[in-house]
């Protein structure tokens, strides 16, 4: 209700003032109020007005006076509506969403909020903020609260947060508030690399797996989504290993084949994934796998054959060789250990010989070698791991002895055994330059240059009478002989040997230079009676020579002697010049008589490699006797063994009286 100014009417009575009129409208009525002396209209509002709808209204209001003709004054009213805060403010959606890319800068302009509000004034100034927002929405978001322009303030990551929910309020000046959503969602970019995860992992491996076994588990995953989060993935090229898909995202890495410790000990395997995205994005992870060792390999050695020589006589405890065989496996499976197989040799263990050190594979000589006894031998070694079940191998060692010269030449003819006897080379008149006068025959237990044998003349009265063979021993006739009755000389020969030192033997020759056999005897029979230092077994042949001799003797006679009556021609036999038998008689076996036998005879003599051993062959009549020289040996080669040489002689013998 709104009181209209007062109207005045100069008249009186009925025709002063009498009535009020309001012009037409819906929204007010005119009321007239009476009081003393005054009458005053009343503007009375008949329905709520809206400002939003009409914010002025124009009224007529007249006065009329009760004259005749009636007179009316009129009076424009004029009502402006009043803004009262009767609107809330009003945004454009109930619910606004927003896509986002992750990874957008700081500051980066995310919604423009705006919302409106039909009053005016203060009623209608707006100010935003949030009314409900998560914790890390609200590190993320930021909005002014007068332009209401929301922003971020943080970086944003879809694999942290992908949607972002919140409510936003809008205020007026009057206090009403109005409200709506807003959804963020963070749209994927490809900013994450796929992640390999080894789940289990077997190491080291037996090198002896069967292919196909489990290795290792791997988990590979990213965090993106799409085709960002697919992934592919792969191992760098090895033929020992292989990566299978399993479940989801795992993969399984198995043997592909046998594995051989000694060829790879480890494997360094490169797990590759990589995305679909554009460009895509690797990861890339190494895998270190070990295999243990199996004793699957014997002892190899370094040789197939072991040769050591050994010089003859070395110390018993002396290192001759060392044995090593190596083994491709690990600790304990490469540890060896060596030993002797055991045999014989001649009947006695090789052990007895050599000792082997178990561990180092040296081996050790047992006793001193002697090369005239044993030159070589063999036998074989063991090599043996210690696994389980050990593994061995063999190899072959030979031992051969170097000879050392130890052994001096031993002179075979005439007898090392007969120094201090008489020992006679007969030598005829007639004899000429070159004429054979004997043979020394030697040698030499020992090989190689160390039994090449040297004959030399150590004492010689006249060096122009006689030469010696250096390497045969043949002693002959240097110059013709002087024309003396019987010509006597007593020469040494010294055989030695090629060794370094040298070793040498020497033997003591008679020569004596006479017309026959008969000028020879009393020389025999004036040596001086050394049989004291003679050895037994010279003795002993002497008196064997003398027996058979005495023996055969005496039935020659007796048959010479039936022959002679029998045809009653006397035989005689004339002294036998240059290369005939001379011609004695034996009485008994320790002397030599003057009587001469009625005919020629002759014996071989036998020589074996110990003249202990020496023994006659046989004796027989000489008739058609051949006039070539009484000795008759081949020559002996140096180097050579003259061991089995067969000496025949009938001008030569040795007694000792």
């Amino acid at each position: 209700m709104f009181v209209l100014g007062n109207v005045r009417d100069p008249d009186l009575g009925s025709n002063s003032l009498q009535s009020y009129s309001l012009g037409p409208n819906p929204y007010f009525s005119l009321v007239e109020k009476s009081e003393p002396e005054k009458e005053y209209p009343e503007l009375i509002l008949l329905q709520s007005v809206d400002r939003e709808k009409q914010q002025n209204y124009e009224l007529t209001l007249t006065a009329f006076d009760g004259g005749k003709p009636v007179r009316s004054g009129t009076a424009a009213v004029r009502i402006v509506v009043q803004d009262a805060n009767d609107n809330y403010p009003v945004f454009s959606q109930k619910i606004y969403k927003v896509s986002l890319e992750e990874n957008s800068p700081v500051g980066s302009v995310v919604l423009h909020l705006n919302a409106s509000d039909k009053d005016e004034g203060s009623n209608a100034e707006i100010l935003y903020s949030f009314s409900r927002i998560s914790e890390n929405a609200q590190q993320a978001f930021t909005m002014d609260s007068e332009t209401g322009v929301i922003q971020t303030k943080g970086e944003l990551d879809y694999e942290a947060t992908q949607i972002y929910e919140m409510t936003v309020e809008a205020a007026d000046g009057g206090g009403l508030v109005t409200q709506c959503s807003l959804l963020i969602q963070i749209v994927d970019l490809n900013d994450n690399a796929p992640e390999i995860t080894i789940a289990s992992l077997s190491t080291p491996i037996p090198e002896d797996s069967a292919p196909g076994t489990l290795v290792a588990l791997i988990n590979v995953k990213d965090l993106d989504s799409g085709k960002y989060g697919e992934v592919n993935c792969q191992i760098t090229d090895t033929k020992a290993l292989k990566l299978l898909p399993s479940s989801n995202s795992y993969y399984k890495l198995v043997t592909a084949a046998p594995l051989d410790r000694e060829r790879s000990l480890e494997y360094n395997i490169t797990i590759i994934a990589e995305d679909e995205g554009s460009p895509p994005k690797v990861t890339k992870k190494m895998v270190h796998i070990t295999v243990s060792d199996v004793n699957d390999n014997a002892p190899v050695f370094d040789k197939p054959l072991y040769i050591s020589y050994i010089p003859e006589h070395t110390p018993a405890g002396t290192s001759i060789q060392s044995i090593h065989a190596s083994d491709l496996d690990d600790s304990e499976n490469a540890r060896v250990t060596y030993s002797i197989i055991n045999s014989n040799i001649d009947d006695i263990p090789v052990t007895s010989y050599v000792s082997i050190n178990s561990v180092t594979g040296v081996l050790y000589a047992q006793r001193s070698f002697d090369y005239e006894q044993l030159r070589e031998f063999q036998f074989q070694v063991m090599a043996k791991d210690s696994g389980s079940p050990p593994l061995s191998s063999n190899v072959t060692v030979r031992i051969c002895i170097i000879d050392k010269n130890d052994n001096a030449p031993k002179i075979l003819y005439p007898s090392a055994d007969t120094e201090g006897s008489a020992l006679f080379e007969f030598i005829p008149h007639s004899a000429e330059k070159g004429y054979l006068v004997t043979k020394v025959i030697a040698v030499d237990a020992d090989s190689g240059h160390n039994a090449w044998l040297s004959y030399h003349l150590l004492q010689v009265p006249d060096p122009s009478l006689l030469t010696i063979g250096q390497y045969n021993g043949e002693i002959r006739i240097g110059r013709d002989l002087p024309v003396t009755e019987t010509l006597r000389q007593k020469i040494v020969v010294l055989v030695k040997d090629n060794g370094l030192p040298s070793l040498s033997s020497t033997v003591t020759l008679n020569l004596v230079v006479a017309e026959n056999f008969q000028q020879v005897v009393p020389e025999i029979r004036r040596q001086p009676n050394n049989s004291a230092t003679a050895s037994n077994t010279t003795f002993y042949l002497v008196i064997a020579i003398g027996l058979i001799s005495l023996l055969f003797i005496v039935t020659v006679l007796i048959t010479i002697i039936y022959k002679c009556r029998k045809s009653d021609t006397p035989t005689s036999y004339g002294a036998y010049s240059r290369n005939v038998y001379p011609q004695f008689t034996l009485g008994c076996p320790s002397e030599i008589s003057d009587t001469s036998l009625p005919f020629p005879f002759s014996y071989d003599v036998c020589v074996t490699l110990d003249s202990k051993q020496n023994e006659i062959a046989y004796l027989k009549p000489v008739e058609n006797v051949p006039t070539d020289n009484l000795i008759d040996t081949g020559d002996v080669a140096p180097g050579s063994d003259p061991r089995n040489v067969n000496l025949s002689t009938s001008s030569n013998v040795q007694v000792g009286s």
